[in-house]
């Protein structure tokens, strides 16, 4: 059963362009291997933190929404986890993937006799 994801991961600031884009294939060529389908990779930019991290006050933020089983996360926030590249990462399931809308029912309001 496929399942929606977001993985979103901040690299370190001082990486070059060309080390933040083989950074990027690296996770999604790990995830597509594992299983992961419909891929969708938006690089965010540098960002300043909220909070320093490992002596670092920006970062490059990197968002990943992929549809797969849920045995492919392990693996891949293992690998960023011993990566010195990826300063921290946050994996959340999706109820509901962005491009799919869910019928609201409209309640009246009752009024008071």
């Amino acid at each position: 059963m496929s399942v929606f994801y977001e993985t979103m991961y901040i690299l370190r600031p001082d990486m070059g362009d060309e080390q933040v884009s083989q950074a990027i294939a690296k996770y999604e060529n790990l995830i597509r291997e594992a299983g992961a389908n419909d891929i969708e990779i938006q690089n965010r930019g540098k960002r300043r933190l909220a909070y320093e991290i490992d002596r670092h006050r920006d970062g490059i933020y990197i968002q990943m929404n992929y549809t797969g089983p849920g045995k492919i996360i392990a693996p891949m926030e293992r690998a960023m986890r011993l990566s010195e590249e990826v300063i921290r990462y946050l994996t959340i399931k999706q109820d509901n993937p962005q491009g799919e809308v869910t019928e609201v029912e409209e309640t009246e309001a009752a009024t008071p006799v």
